[in-house]
């Protein structure tokens, strides 16, 4: 276990360069100049040039690309001169309000989620499992975007019950502060808790169909001992493999939904970022995502030996 993990925070490096070098070069074609929209139009000449040397935007691409390169390797991120902050205040700034928005969603996503499919799988062919799959289907396939602007309509515009955008404040109480989460939360967890569903239901039909199971019904053992000590447990392992992929696609895929709630986030840095051109943010910025994503992806593989012993984990990170 300790050389797996050894060896998969050594292939960290690998992996946060070539996201890097992708980063880089995908910024270097995004139109515009920085140093111009920084400033604004009424910038001098003299302003603007001032500022591309600061950033190093006169220098050649190879340049920049050096500088910036020799800056990761001491973790530097850089400065944001837009935002006048380091780009790691910045990161710690607004990290924990993703954070906080992920967790939410993940939360609406297990409870109403995992439920749904085990209820799904007990129910097999039944209307119940019917009406369990199409909705997960709708929410699979449902923009996140479209979807967000529905609910600040109805709930916010037509009802008034739930503000439409921004982050509440906890000096102002809980409740404020989980009105304000409530819809950008549920937003965000529709694709993780229509995956969810559809995972749990399928794995507990084959978990269910073993002979074990039947074993321990013909004992009469009461019902939801079988489904939860018994089935759940063992159907767990592909639900935990899609909790970790599920976490960090929350943490890294909220752009859109706290964009449409103006949630004050990783996300909405990133199209605030982009929208000034401010490369050292967005470069800065994925690089922590990716970091984070490889993070997770390593715990729920350390997870599953925990969960699941027989689960060997091999020395490139497979696992037979």
């Amino acid at each position: 276990m300790g050389s797996f993990i050894l060896k998969r925070l050594i292939n960290l490096i690998p992996t946060l360069l070539v996201v890097g070098i992708i980063v880089f070069i995908i910024t270097r074609m995004i139109p515009g100049d920085p140093a111009s929209v920084m400033l604004g139009p009424q910038a001098s000449v003299e302003d603007v040039e001032n500022l591309r040397e600061e950033l190093g935007l006169n220098k050649s691409i190879p340049s920049q690309f050096i500088s910036y390169v020799a800056d990761l390797a001491q973790l530097n991120l850089g400065y944001s001169y837009s935002y006048s902050e380091s780009v790691i205040g910045l990161i710690i700034e607004r990290f924990p309000n993703t954070v906080i928005l992920a967790l939410a969603a993940l939360l609406i996503a297990v409870v109403i989620g995992i439920p749904a499919g085990i209820l799904a799988a007990r129910k097999q062919n039944t209307i119940i499992d019917y009406v369990v799959m199409l909705i997960s289907l709708v929410g699979v396939s449902m923009p996140i975007f479209w979807l967000g602007i529905m609910l600040v309509l109805f709930f916010s515009v037509n009802l008034g019950w739930l503000p439409a955008t921004g982050m509440g404040n906890l000096d102002d109480g809980l409740w404020p502060y989980i009105k304000h989460l409530l819809l950008p939360a549920f937003a965000l967890a529709t694709i993780p808790m229509a995956t969810f569903a559809r995972i749990t239901r399928s794995s507990m039909l084959e978990v269910i169909s073993q002979d074990y199971i039947k074993t321990a019904r013909s004992k009469g053992i009461k019902e939801y001992l079988v489904i939860g000590k018994h089935a759940f447990k063992n159907a767990l392992t592909p639900i935990l493999t899609v909790l970790g992929m599920q976490i960090s696609n929350l943490l890294g895929g909220a752009v859109l939904t706290e964009t449409i709630f103006s949630w004050p986030g990783m996300g909405r840095l990133i199209v605030d970022a982009i929208d000034k051109r401010d490369f050292v943010v967005v470069q800065g910025t994925v690089i922590f995502i990716a970091f984070i994503f490889v993070l997770i992806n390593l715990i729920v593989d350390v997870l599953y030996k925990v969960v699941n012993p027989k689960v060997n984990l091999e020395s490139d990170g497979g696992k037979k």
